[in-house]
């Protein structure tokens, strides 16, 4: 893993000039426009780079994305991989890997979930306080390597309170309605049954989807902050059978991504 890792970094690096970039962010179902708010300076295709996955879900375009949000240097990847695509979980948070070693020291995740807290709508925003991880495979199994983190990793905080703080002083000033909630992470592609979404509500959370958990257990593992928004896109009644497909939830994202964008942007400008 860690020679793959520094190939990988290696091969980008000379693609970019030895770009060193301070922010990598991580945009999920329908959130991929956030390039438009970046001055790009370099683009790489994901299967031009070695031992990168590709990323096979409509709505993922497969870039890795340089540039500039005002003085602030970033790295976005359009599109992400999931447990549900076929890969393991050390090949779905390879790239997290890769782009702490480019340099980064926040990683921003993005995501669409469903809603089970009945006090949320579709086209919500939820910042991430906490997940749950219930994906059934775990990547930092098997033999550590130190020189990425230590064995045991503490995931007291997962997501940094000091940006969860700023994100939601940003959202008061912008008027934008920010809820906060614990997510849970499932391994799909299926959506969840009713007694699904009623077993997710009953563990404590507030939201379920497919993603962002094992991304930010590697993360973590190597000591880099994280920070997590999340879109609900549908709204998991456990009595009330509802029609969801993901058409409709790229749809949902689409709508709330302006008000995602300008969180996401002004968080990096004053972080």
């Amino acid at each position: 893993m860690w020679d793959k890792v520094q190939e990988s970094v290696f091969y980008i690096q000379s693609q970019t000039n030895s770009f060193i970039p301070e922010f990598g962010i991580i945009l999920g179902s329908g959130l991929g426009n956030f390039v438009e708010d970046i001055d790009v300076i370099y683009t790489i295709d994901y299967k031009d780079i070695p031992h990168f996955p590709i990323s096979t879900v409509e709505g993922h375009k497969g870039t890795l994305v340089f540039g500039t949000i005002g003085s602030k240097k970033v790295v976005a990847m359009q599109g992400r991989f999931h447990f549900y695509e076929g890969y393991d979980t050390k090949q779905i948070t390879f790239p997290v890997r890769v782009l702490k070693h480019l340099g980064i020291h926040l990683l921003i995740v993005s995501n669409a979930s469903g809603g089970v807290n009945p006090k949320f709508i579709v086209g919500d925003i939820m910042v991430l306080k906490d997940h749950i991880n219930m994906i059934p495979d775990h990547p930092l199994r098997g033999t550590n390597d130190e020189r990425f983190g230590p064995r045991f990793v503490n995931m007291s905080e997962p997501y940094n309170r000091f940006f969860i703080a700023k994100a939601k002083e940003i959202a008061n000033r912008l008027s934008i309605d920010l809820k906060e909630g614990i997510y849970l992470a499932l391994q799909g592609p299926t959506f969840e049954t009713l007694a699904e979404y009623k077993y997710v509500k009953a563990v404590g959370a507030d939201c379920v989807g497919m993603s962002t958990v094992p991304e930010v257990i590697v993360a973590r593992h190597m000591n880099l902050d994280c920070f997590g928004i999340s879109v609900i896109t549908d709204m998991g009644n456990e009595e009330e059978i509802q029609e969801v497909n993901h058409n409709e939830v790229l749809e949902a994202a689409k709508k709330a991504e302006p008000k995602v964008r300008a969180l996401i942007k002004n968080l990096i400008l004053e972080a």
